[in-house]
C-alpha cells in the first residue's frame, strides 16, 4: 500500500477525532448542569400533569350536567361558555373524555366539532323513538261500485235495533282505562305515544315544547294533558285547578 493513502486515512481520522474529543470534554465537565437541566424539565412537566389532573376534577361536575341536557351532545363552545375558560383547553378536556369513553367526533361544517357521548338513559330515548307504532288493520274494500250520488241504503229494523243495543262507552268505564295504564302513576313514552295514536318519536320530538300539554290534550282521548319530567324521563297527567 502506498503512503499516499495511508496518509489520507489519518487526516480523515482525525477530523472525526476531533469533534468527538471536544464533546466527551464538554460533557465531562458540564454533566451536572445538564442533568439538572433535565431533571427540572421533568419536573415541570409532572407538576403541569398534576394541576391539570385537579382541575379536570373541579369541571367534570359541569361535564356531566351538560351531557344529561344536551343528550349526550356537546361542543367545545358549549363547554367553554359553560365554565369560563378557552375554547381550546375545552377542545383538550373534550378530547380526554371522548378517549376516555369511547365517545363519536363528527365534524361540521357550521359548529364545527360535536361530541356525541351515549349515555343508558339517552340509549333508551333513542331505542324508544326507534319503536314502531302498531299499524291499523286495512279495511276491506267493497267489490262493488257505487255511484256518489246514490243515497246509502235504509238500516233493516234488526240493525237499528243492535245499535240501540250496543253499550256506550262511559266517563267511568274511560276513567278506569286511564287508571290501569297509571298503575305506576305515570306512563313511559312508547306508551303514551299508543294512547295519542301517534308515533313514538313524534313523541320524543315534542316532549320539551311548552306547546306540549295543550298537544297532548288535543290527541288524549279523555282530553287530558301530559307533561314530561327530564328527571324521571317519564310523562304525568297534567292536574287542572278546578
Amino acid at each position: 500500500m502506498s503512503e499516499k493513502p495511508i496518509e489520507d486515512y489519518g487526516k480523515a481520522f482525525l477530523v472525526l477525532l476531533l469533534p468527538i474529543s471536544f464533546l466527551i470534554i464538554f460533557l465531562v465537565t458540564t454533566w451536572r448542569i445538564l442533568l439538572a437541566v433535565i431533571l427540572l424539565v421533568i419536573g415541570f412537566k409532572l407538576w403541569q400533569e398534576y394541576q391539570w389532573q385537579q382541575w379536570t376534577v373541579r369541571v367534570n361536575p359541569i361535564f356531566h350536567q351538560l351531557v344529561r341536557e344536551n343528550q349526550g351532545r356537546l361542543t367545545p363552545m358549549d363547554l367553554a361558555i359553560k365554565g369560563n375558560f378557552t375554547g381550546t383547553t375545552a377542545k383538550r378536556y373534550l378530547d380526554g373524555k371522548a378517549s376516555e369513553f369511547g365517545a363519536s367526533i363528527v365534524n361540521s361544517e357550521g359548529a364545527g366539532q360535536s361530541y356525541y357521548f351515549i349515555t343508558a338513559s339517552i340509549l333508551g330515548n333513542i331505542l324508544d323513538s326507534s319503536e314502531p307504532v302498531k299499524e291499523l288493520p286495512a279495511q276491506p274494500v267493497t267489490k262493488t261500485a257505487r255511484t256518489l250520488l246514490a243515497p246509502p241504503p235504509p238500516p233493516t229494523p234488526q240493525e237499528e235495533l243492535e245499535t240501540e243495543l250496543l253499550p256506550q262507552p262511559t266517563h267511568e268505564s274511560a276513567k278506569r282505562s286511564l287508571e290501569k295504564q297509571l298503575i305506576f302513576g305515570s306512563l313511559i313514552q312508547s306508551e303514551l305515544a299508543k294512547r295519542l295514536n301517534v308515533y313514538s318519536s313524534t313523541v320524543y320530538k315534542r316532549r320539551n315544547d311548552p306547546e306540549f300539554p295543550e298537544w297532548s290534550r288535543s290527541k288524549d282521548p279523555d282530553g287530558i294533558p301530559w307533561s314530561y319530567s327530564e328527571k324521571t324521563k317519564e310523562f304525568f297527567p297534567v292536574e287542572e285547578e278546578g
